[in-house]
């Protein structure tokens, strides 16, 4: 959770946040297994930001969402255009409109024909709204916006892009989420996705590892490998196999990109989730694939409130994307 205050004006600062481990299968597939695991985590998040908040901004994995671009006439009215979006929707969702949550977004001038607009349509079955929209209510909050978490993860981007060199202007950049399970590459060119991709690998091949080489429980081993205090044969044995491993998952990543579009290079690579705290692990990426990489930081530059320790922030930096993406909405 992040709560962020000021705007792009006057710039954001960052009053609070926190982390909070979900229990194991609570969350299966980008699905809520356990509401109650879920809303108890929510609850036990909002204890450690001290209360306060109200309204929340919340995210569906992309995996949950169909989103499709459409073309349509220029100046529509909001009612027209809801019934085209309606009409146009139908030929892409393999479901009954009444059995989904639509909503759509004019992104601007449509690129062909200047008197045409380009729309985007986002639509997810209901229950996957409604399970997420559950688990917040249960834990005493009211859910005003559903978000996508690569969308939300794009808009934290833009804050990230700035610290890039010429702001990334027409670069190819490469942003990689690495999460407990998933790895998201997402691949952008002046803040528009132009490239998706989920693959199966994350953190907890990690944590299964220790669990295994110590003899410890899955829990005992996640919080080992957050906190340290492991033995020393560690980083040799198991730390630096799984940050080549996932080197190459990102140099593979790239190759896909490259065989099913007409790009043939990236030109930065920003790495993003919980493992890209791993200490050196933008070299170790920046030496597979020979691009430059860095470890995304949403929060350099903004204001720290008394509550947020810096070194801290730091750290939990990379793994804040969505909850900054989400931070960033305003309910106004």
């Amino acid at each position: 959770m992040v709560e962020l205050s000021g705007g792009e004006k006057e710039g954001y600062r960052i009053e609070r946040y926190a982390i909070e481990t979900l229990p194991r299968d609570a969350v299966v597939d980008g699905n809520i297994a356990s509401l109650e695991g879920v809303s108890e985590s929510i609850r036990r998040a909002l204890r450690r930001m001290g209360g306060g908040v109200k309204q929340v901004a919340v995210a569906l994995p992309a995996a949950a969402v169909i989103t499709k671009k459409i073309i349509l006439p220029g100046g529509l009215r909001e009612q027209e255009m809801e019934l085209q979006v309606e009409s146009e929707a139908n030929q892409y969702i393999p479901f009954a409109i009444d059995e989904v949550n639509l909503d759509f977004q004019v992104v601007g001038p449509s690129p062909a024909n200047p008197d045409e607009v380009e729309v985007l349509i986002a639509a997810s079955r209901k229950e996957k709204v409604e399970d997420r929209v559950a688990a917040v209510e249960a834990a005493g909050l009211k859910a005003v916006v559903m978000d996508v978490e690569s969308f939300a993860a794009e808009s934290a981007f833009e804050l990230v892009s700035r610290q890039l060199p010429g702001g990334a202007a027409d670069k190819i950049v490469a942003l990689i989420d690495i999460g407990a399970t998933v790895m998201n590459v997402s691949v952008l060119r002046n803040g528009q996705q132009v490239y998706a991709r989920e693959q199966a690998f994350g953190g907890n091949q990690l944590t299964q590892d220790i669990a295994r080489q110590y003899g410890m429980s899955a829990e005992e081993a996640e919080a080992a490998k957050r906190t340290g205090g492991l033995p020393e044969d560690y980083e040799r044995d198991l730390m630096r196999p799984f940050m080549d491993s996932l080197a190459l998952e990102v140099s593979r990543a790239l190759q896909f990109f490259f065989t099913s579009t007409q790009y043939n290079q990236v030109d930065h690579i920003v790495l993003a989730g919980g493992c890209a705290v791993m200490p050196g692990l933008a070299a170790v990426v920046g030496g597979r694939t020979q691009v430059p990489t860095v470890v995304a930081n949403p929060f350099a530059g903004m204001a720290l409130s008394s509550r947020v320790r810096p070194k801290n922030l730091l750290a939990d930096a990379p793994s804040l994307m969505v909850a900054c993406g989400l931070a960033l909405r305003r309910f106004d």
